[in-house]
């Protein structure tokens, strides 16, 4: 069984991706991905909402948190500018 993550933050009318790049790149993402990330992807909605959905192994969940307990904000990386994220399993 597999388990999806949704993440989404509120347009803000800017399309920038810098906090999503720069965290992105802290954790190397590209370079060392997570064992057992199965898929993540990340963009914006025609509203302007960002949404970022990843799919684990539901055994595997939870190994980019404990991997890197940095990760909702690194320093240095900055916060999201709009509304607070929603993440809820699907």
């Amino acid at each position: 069984m597999s388990i999806a993550f949704l993440r989404e933050f509120a347009p803000t009318g800017e399309r920038s991706t810098s906090n999503y790049d720069a965290v992105t790149e802290h954790l190397q993402i590209e370079a060392d991905r997570p064992e057992g990330m199965l898929l993540h992807c990340a963009g914006f909605a025609e509203d302007g909402t960002f949404r970022m959905f990843d799919i684990w192994p539901a055994k595997s969940s939870s190994t980019l948190h404990r991997r890197a307990p940095g990760a909702r904000h690194p320093r240095g990386c900055g916060r999201h500018r709009g509304a607070a994220g929603s993440r809820r399993a699907l």
